[in-house]
């Protein structure tokens, strides 16, 4: 805590912690495929898509690391908020509504999500509030 400290403001010292676990990651996770990152998405065939694909040129170590973590967090962050929707209305399983209702009443990940449909998500609720009882 106290070398975070050190670093300078708390966003400053919390990208250069990221950045540091990063390399940390990239030094064995393409040798050991994620295992070492404990990382959910695999990283390997991430970067072999990547290469595939032609999105550049070259493709350093760290980059496949960065976009699997970046997509964990993504898919927990959903499924943290759809499972909260399915436990506010008393359901055990999550379905594509609760992953609706969650995604559109964020509004970070309703911006991100924009354009995407999903497949019998239904649609929000809109009570104008000139007909709700005062």
């Amino acid at each position: 805590m106290k070398y975070l400290d050190s670093l300078g403001s708390a966003s400053a010292s919390g990208f250069y912690f990221v950045f540091v676990l990063l390399q940390y990651m990239a030094q064995n996770v393409l040798s050991r495929e994620g295992s070492r990152a404990c990382l959910q998405f695999p990283v390997e065939r991430i970067h072999r898509l990547l290469r595939k694909r032609n999105y550049a040129e070259r493709i350093c170590a760290g980059t496949p690391v960065y976009l699997a973590t970046v997509m964990d967090y993504l898919a927990g962050e959903v499924l943290e908020l759809a499972g909260n929707a399915a436990k506010d209305s008393k359901k055990t399983l999550t379905i594509s509504r609760h992953l609706q209702l969650a995604i559109r009443n964020d509004e970070e990940l309703s911006k991100l999500l924009s354009e995407v449909t999903i497949a019998q998500g239904g649609v929000l609720l809109n009570i104008q509030t000139v007909f709700l009882p005062s």
